[in-house]
């Protein structure tokens, strides 16, 4: 982009959230100009950098959500599966080579007290000999496996590419290394301006997740926080049998410092997970991503989980930046008298949730109640985190708390304070 531009639609972040909104604006309303605008490269940060897990749950899981909006539980639950289901959908109609497949999640329990967080009395509870004839570990002593209806395993990163080639197809335009530097309303719409040239728009969407700054009612919203990664060479077939594994099965352990694991396509074990790392000051810097104790951890925890895999190497390790709510998963609203609509805090479950959000900010868009508008999980927004240095210290005590509950079974006062405001923090 060199020049001004008038769009009826421009989108502000490359990501799940933006592309997906691009997308179904132009589903919806065929030939509406949409324009991306992408500071880095479509799919840079947390969008291509994830675990590839695609969860129907809109709400971080069934404890938070039924908690929080125990009166909308099943609705937001029936939203999310079709939600998902229109994921698939839409990877088979513009034929996205994402490596798309549904098997659902695995969540084993690998501490004692871990056992009774998968309710033992509830249909489809696994005791240890179950859990490891489905993937064989010796540290699980208790499961219990979602349906394929809540969970897809996807590439992350050729999901977003092939959602950017759609938009293009439809005759959307996405301009990267592009950086909106201020975002106004206007006699007509609104205008964003770029080193580049200026973009006249009618509507606007920002969608930038971990980086909030075009939106001072967002600031304080969310907290980045970075989380890590590593992933192995590919394993041979045997290695494979030695575990049992099915590849289109995710897998979670039950801490609140908990791991998500998954085969690649190309035979691969992608490792991430434990630390959430959150830096001083909202602190978002390249220099974050690459932290060789947590890669130490990781390594370490992987030999524990798979130790008949000893001797396999890892030939990759990454990190990256998320943004996160203190209620767990995203959060909508409007700016500029309606003009402009952001979706943010999805903490870690985003990839599905993230076309849920397009539809959402749509919907605020043009103005007229739908289902999705009148959820109070939508019209409400969570408290904020509070500013330097009190987020850093709520953060410090909070994770130490939670560190010290998977230890001991045991949910400190803090955190029972915590329960009770309905605050929280997770990655």
């Amino acid at each position: 982009m060199s020049s001004d531009v008038d769009v009826d639609l421009l989108v502000v972040g490359g990501g799940f959230t933006g592309l997906w909104t691009a997308l179904r604006a132009m589903e919806r309303e065929p030939g509406r100009r949409v324009l991306v605008v992408e500071r880095d490269r479509v799919a840079e940060h947390a969008t291509g950098r994830n675990g590839g897990f695609c969860e129907a749950s809109l709400t971080h899981g069934e404890a938070n959500g039924r908690s929080r909006w125990p009166d909308e539980y099943e609705q937001l639950q029936r939203l999310g599966v079709r939600n998902l289901d229109e994921i698939e959908q839409t990877v088979e109609r513009y034929g996205i080579d994402c490596g798309f497949v549904r098997g659902g999640v695995l969540s084993v329990a690998t501490r004692p007290h871990e056992v009774a967080w998968l309710e033992p009395d509830r249909p489809g509870f696994l005791d240890a000999a179950a859990a490891r004839a489905r993937v064989d570990s010796p540290t699980y002593l208790a499961g219990r496996q979602s349906g394929p209806e809540e969970c897809a395993l996807i590439d992350p990163a050729r999901l977003a590419w092939g959602l950017a080639d759609a938009i293009e197809q439809l005759g959307g335009r996405i301009a990267e290394n592009t950086n909106v530097e201020r975002l106004t309303r206007t006699a007509t719409g609104m205008e964003a301006t770029t080193a580049h040239g200026t973009v006249h728009a009618v509507q606007a969407v920002v969608a930038t997740n971990a980086f909030p700054g075009l939106l001072r009612r967002t600031r304080l919203g969310t907290v980045p926080v970075y989380d890590y990664v590593l992933a192995t060479e590919p394993l041979t077939p045997q290695q494979l049998d030695a575990i049992g594994w099915d590849p289109a099965v995710g897998i979670s352990d039950s801490g609140n410092q908990f791991h998500y694991y998954r085969v690649t396509p190309d035979h691969r074990i992608l490792w991430g997970g434990y630390d959430a790392i959150y830096h001083f000051g909202r602190s978002i810097d390249l220099a974050h991503e690459d932290r060789r104790a947590t890669f130490e951890t990781l390594a370490r925890h992987f030999a524990e989980t798979f130790p008949q895999l000893e001797g396999v190497r890892f030939t990759h390790r990454w990190g990256g930046v998320i943004d996160t709510s203190t209620r767990f998963c995203a959060f909508f609203g409007t700016a500029h008298r309606g003009r402009t609509a952001y979706a943010t805090g999805f903490t870690g479950l985003g990839v599905g949730a993230s076309r849920f959000a397009a539809d959402v900010v749509l919907d605020l868009l043009d103005g007229r109640p739908t289902e999705r508008t009148r959820l109070r999980m939508v019209r409400k927004r969570p408290l904020p985190f509070p500013p330097e240095p009190f987020a850093w210290l709520g953060i410090k005590i909070t994770t130490w708390s939670l560190a010290r509950e998977d230890r001991t079974g045991k949910r400190n006062l803090w955190l029972r304070v915590l329960d009770r405001l309905g605050l929280g923090f997770d990655s």
